[in-house]
């Protein structure tokens, strides 16, 4: 916004007189007559015509005040200015805007990415764990000393606690109770699955990967049977039937203890992988 007593070289405090002298001083200087009739002195002499009939009209100049201390206390003369510099200053804040907007969505895309893969290695982990317990159905606890047991304890305690608050917070994040969408009205929940079909799927998982482990272990106990004798003693090379459900029984408290150490060492690298990243 021009500033017309800048223009006339006056105080805001100027009076009519004060004006009208100015403008007349300038006027002589500035008319396009004594100037070759110069286009740029034709411009001079223009804006310097047109601050004189604002200033010298109470209403116009009272209005033109209201403005000035809008614009001036508002801080926004860059805003409504069309100069060149105003214009690149505007298009760059502008764009600075747009690209934090677009880091915001990109870093949170990264944050759900990650988030997604750290629900993913945890799942896979517990599954894959309890599916290699199945089938080799090691015996470890039998062969290990009492430090040996107390570290095996201690980390199943933590793998547990572990394994429980990534649950929890990946079915917090995941899932929403079917009771909470009352009528077909209400707005649909931002997660994509029902806390029913969570269960579900980590009890079917779970079942399947115990049968799966089961079942390969007794189709192939010739080939485990050699790396059976790194734990424990045997008489002989075969399995009898009995002796294979008997050694299934036992295998019950592997398949507890075990899959949440798993879970926490995997876990541990992957999340010590990302941090590397």
């Amino acid at each position: 916004m021009t500033d017309y007593y800048k223009v006339l070289g006056v105080r805001r405090t100027a009076s009519k007189s004060e004006v009208k002298s100015a403008y007349r001083k300038l006027a002589r200087l500035r008319h396009p007559d004594l100037n070759g009739g110069s286009e740029g002195a034709a411009r001079e002499f223009d804006l310097l015509s047109k601050a004189y009939r604002v200033l010298i009209d109470p209403q116009e100049r009272a209005y033109y005040d209201h403005q000035l201390t809008a614009v001036s206390s508002a801080g926004e003369s860059i805003l409504r200015s069309n100069n060149a510099y105003a214009r690149r200053a505007r298009d760059l804040a502008m764009q600075a805007r747009w690209d934090r907007v677009v880091d915001e969505v990109l870093e949170r895309d990264r944050q759900e990415t990650r988030k997604r893969q750290r629900a993913v290695f945890t799942i896979v982990a517990l599954f894959l764990s309890t599916f290699f317990v199945a089938m080799i159905r090691p015996h470890f606890w039998s062969h290990f000393n009492y430090a040996g047991r107390a570290i095996v304890l201690t980390l199943f305690v933590i793998g547990v606690w572990h394994l429980a608050t990534r649950l929890r917070e990946y079915l917090q994040h995941y899932t929403y109770r079917r009771a909470a969408v009352r009528n077909p009205d209400d707005e649909k929940p931002e997660q994509p699955y029902t806390r029913f079909s969570a269960y579900t799927f980590l009890l079917v998982g779970y079942a399947l990967s115990v049968g799966a482990g089961i079942f390969i272990g007794w189709h192939a106990q010739e080939f485990f049977d050699g790396l059976s004798m790194l734990f424990r003693q045997r008489a002989g090379l075969g399995q009898s039937n009995m002796f294979f459900s008997l050694s299934t029984v036992l295998l019950i408290p592997d398949l507890v203890i075990y899959p949440p150490i798993a879970v926490l060492i995997v876990d541990g690298l992957h999340s010590l992988a990302s941090r590397m990243d």
